[in-house]
């Protein structure tokens, strides 16, 4: 039509995109989704997720986020689809990022792409990953505002750690303990913004001095990468740590007082029980996300003291076969590990002796009901009287176990000791007193069924507080044949994993709750399992 303005050219290419920004930048939404449970909305906007523009809103619990449908043609809102929505808890997400694209040598700046966010997720069988979730909006100040935020609502949650103490044993196992703390824990940490300071241990007792010697105040956990014995040894030093600050002797301590700061195991030994029992699997990754997303567990501790002095913090113990092998095991510490291992086992079984010695322990409910007195003086005497309620067994024992936690393991899916639990206060004492060869076998043979592996007329279970443990000490040609004694005469003793010949005469004590481990209960890890699609 003759003197009509001409249509605006639509716009192309780059400019285009940036008005289809701008558009959904301004463009009107719907109201809200109604809060839940007081969870009240903090940020609503736009992003494009998965490539598709979704309507997202935060707030202090939760991500949620549905697609933009287009309206119906006809205006039949029944003809409308219907979006889903997507939901993340913000307890389950451990990073923030904002998302750039940058050259190759380039370290700052970029091309603004988005958000990212990383989340922790249980994927199968007790094992747990990271998997990002990207919000892409070319906007800097619509994502600047998002960050921040995001980050305000991560540091808020407590128990993650900001700073830790890392001990990584490169002589665990095929000396792996170094490239699995950089490969596949150390980028983990660097993402959740978690800063180390790392030692290399280079003999055994190194993480011990330095324990004792550094400032634990600036840390707020402490990590070991390696098997049972490079754990044990951390968790002795920072106990031991905890008694000299509290200015305790440590010759001998009857209460101890708890470890200052939480420690964190990351799997990286021939044996690797206590890691299996805190995760329910040996799994690097699913250690170290325990530890970034702050999971904290109370455990019982054991404390392995002579009449005058204290020996060690532990978890565990065993007597007879299994410290025998143990002790066998490390006179052939050049042969590789798991030959190592086997060989020990098959030749501790091959020359299969029992001990002869006198066990008393003190069972659980004469303090349980201690724990119910509410009169002091009435306890004071239920105190005197328990004195009373030591029950003793003595005899020839082929092998007897003292464990304060289920001690789970790939060779024992239900545990060592599948009667007791990481904090209940209480130790399971498992005697084995002298059978057959045959029989024997079969009662190990039941650790990795479903069986009851202590349902046979030689094996006694006992819930416990306190045991002592003493060996008749042999002389003469007896001492002599036995290659198991130290120079002194003592028996070998299997604390952790980590080989003890320090006494024979060995008194066990429970303490409840001593230490914070990275980790959770394991009765609760199958039920806990979640699914998420991440982007």
């Amino acid at each position: 039509m003759p003197g009509a303005a001409a249509p605006l050219p639509r716009p192309q290419g780059r400019a285009r995109a940036a008005a289809q920004q701008r558009r959904r930048r301004v463009a009107p939404l719907a109201a809200a989704p109604p809060a839940r449970d007081g969870d009240e909305p903090l940020l609503r906007g736009i992003f494009e997720i998965g490539k598709r523009s979704c309507d997202v809103v935060l707030s202090a619990r939760r991500l949620r986020w549905s697609p933009i449908l287009p309206e119906s043609p006809t205006g039949d809102s029944g003809l409308a689809l219907q979006a889903q929505e997507e939901i993340i808890e913000m307890k389950d997400v451990f990073s923030v990022k904002v998302k750039r694209r940058r050259f190759a040598g380039q370290k700052k700046g970029g091309t603004l792409l988005g958000i990212t966010l990383f989340k922790c997720l249980n994927k199968e069988e007790n094992k747990l990953t990271d998997c990002a979730i990207h919000l892409n909006n070319l906007s800097e100040d619509h994502c600047q505002s998002w960050f921040r935020h995001l980050k305000e609502i991560l540091n808020g949650f407590q128990n993650r750690p900001k700073s830790l103490k890392v001990f990584v044993n490169p002589s665990s196992h095929k000396r792996e303990a170094t490239n699995i703390y950089y490969e596949k824990v150390a980028p983990l940490f660097k993402l959740a913004g978690i800063k180390t300071d790392v030692t290399v241990t280079e003999y055994e007792g190194h993480a011990l001095s330095v324990l004792k010697e550094c400032d634990l105040q600036a840390f707020d956990g402490v990590v070991c990468i390696g098997g049972d014995g490079s754990v044990s040894e951390v968790a002795h030093g920072l106990l031991l740590r905890a008694q000299i600050d509290a200015g305790k002797d440590t010759e001998y301590v009857s209460n101890p007082v708890r470890a200052p700061v939480p420690l964190g195991v990351i799997p990286a030994g021939t044996t690797n029980i206590l890691a299996h029992t805190l995760y329910g699997i040996k799994h690097a990754v699913t250690a170290t996300l325990h530890i970034v997303m702050g999971h904290i567990q109370a455990v019982d501790v054991c404390t392995f003291s002579t009449p005058r002095k204290l020996l060690r913090f532990g978890f565990s113990a065993m007597f007879g076969f299994g410290a025998r092998t143990l002790a066998l095991a490390e006179k052939h510490r050049w042969m590789p590990s798991s030959q190592r291992k086997d060989f020990a086992f098959i030749k501790t079984l091959a020359d299969l002796k029992p001990e002869e010695c006198e066990l008393s322990f003190l069972p659980l409910q004469i303090l349980q009901e201690d724990a119910h007195e509410k009169d002091r003086k009435k306890k004071e005497r239920a105190e005197k009287g328990s004195k009373d309620q030591w029950q003793k067994i003595q005899g020839h024992f082929l092998n007897v176990s003292i464990m304060a936690i289920p001690c789970l393991c790939s060779m024992a899916p239900r545990g060592l000791a599948p009667n007791t639990r990481l904090n209940n206060g209480s130790m399971a004492l498992i005697v084995v007193q002298n059978t057959s060869r045959t029989e024997f076998i079969k009662h190990l043979k039941r650790y990795s069924s479903a069986k009851n592996q202590f349902n046979f007329p030689f094996v006694e279970t006992y819930t416990v507080q306190e045991v002592k443990v003493q060996p008749r000490l042999k002389s003469g040609p007896d001492a002599k044949e036995n290659m198991y004694l130290n120079a002194e005469g003592n028996y070998p003793w299997n604390i952790d994993g980590d080989l003890m010949k320090e006494a024979s005469e060995v008194h066990v004590r429970v303490h409840p709750q001593l230490i914070d481990l990275y980790g959770v209960n394991t009765d609760d890890l199958e039920s806990s399992q979640v699914t998420c699609n991440c982007i």
